[in-house]
């Protein structure tokens, strides 16, 4: 048994005081973990897949399905990159906190992307802005 194993962060408590870190750190190290097994995974298929096939259409619906598994790999890639940056900030004390306001990023809001760097007004704001520019 673990930390998340019978443990949810609550608003009744010092925000990210010990217990919520370890629980986040935890929550992240395992989210790592099943990506990189994942990832182990589809090199191994990959590997088994590479094979001849005599049949033109067979060649092209296998090239089409590593080509979709690479995608999938490099976006697992840079997930893995925002689960160790969270860990750093875990570190240095600055987890949890929103990037542009500095202020408290809401529990729910963490627990169900522990990655999150912005509070939800924030991260509103920053798509309402990427918008306007795309629109342009």
């Amino acid at each position: 048994m673990t930390v998340l194993d019978d443990y949810r962060p609550t608003d009744d408590e010092t925000f990210m005081n010990e217990r919520q870190r370890e629980y986040f750190r935890l929550k992240l190290l395992r989210w790592k973990d099943e990506i990189l097994q994942e990832s182990k995974e589809t090199l191994e298929h990959l590997q088994d897949e590479n094979q001849n096939h005599p049949d033109l259409v067979d060649r092209a619906s296998s090239e089409t399905d590593r080509a979709i598994e690479l995608r999938a790999r490099d976006r697992q890639r840079k997930l893995i990159a925002k689960i160790d940056a969270a860990l750093k900030r875990l570190e240095d004390g600055s987890y949890g906190f929103c990037e542009e306001t500095g202020e408290p990023i809401s529990l729910k809001r963490l627990d169900a992307r522990p990655i999150a760097t912005l509070s939800v007004e924030a991260q509103e704001r920053h798509e309402r802005r990427e918008k306007v520019y795309r629109d342009e």
